[in-house]
């Protein structure tokens, strides 16, 4: 069972015959919150989805329908932009966010989940990387268990065990912070 962009380029048989913004719009969403899982930043979440479809379109003829379905392929590249992001990863607070965060007008909802948002990626940072990751592909991108299998190695039922292992650990850890 694949994403839609997987049954368009089967129809076709190769991504270079099918309408690739269609592609782009389909797995827009599931690309951008994988990164914003990952990485815990928005604007850096956007640009790496950018630099995935980009790599994508120029790679688009290499890519090989008997290898991975299409989506597998663009979450390969997504899964090397972030390794690459992390190994030369610099904090940089841009322009735009520092008057935002200075705007006495900020909402108290956006605050809220902006804070919850932090208390969740505080709590994704302590985890190993191959497990940080398994979230973001679960739950950033919506990913099912069998595609995470493929893109990690890692078998179904063990991608399925330490999820529900860290959802419940995740979960403990929020409720404490809560109380």
């Amino acid at each position: 069972m694949g994403t839609q962009s997987d049954f368009l380029v089967g129809l076709t048989g190769s991504v270079g015959k099918v309408d690739f913004e269609t592609l782009y719009q389909i797995e827009l969403p599931r690309i951008y919150n994988f990164f914003r899982y990952r990485v815990g930043d928005d604007q850096i979440a956007e640009d790496l989805t950018a630099e995935t479809f980009e790599k994508a379109w120029k790679h688009r003829e290499q890519y090989r329908q008997d290898l991975a379905s299409f989506s597998t392929w663009l979450f390969i590249i997504a899964r090397r932009l972030a390794a690459d992001h992390f190994r030369k990863r610099r904090p940089i607070v841009s322009l735009e966010e520092a008057r935002r965060l200075a705007d006495p007008q900020v909402l108290e909802e956006e605050a809220q989940e902006r804070a919850d948002f932090r208390r969740l990626s505080a709590l994704l940072a302590r985890l190993a990387e191959r497990e940080r990751e398994l979230v973001a592909l679960k739950f950033g991108a919506g990913l099912t268990n069998r595609a995470i299998a493929r893109i990690s190695g890692l078998t179904e039922s063990n991608v399925s065990t330490i999820l529900h292992r860290l959802t419940r650990q995740l979960r403990a850890q929020l409720e404490k912070d809560y109380e």
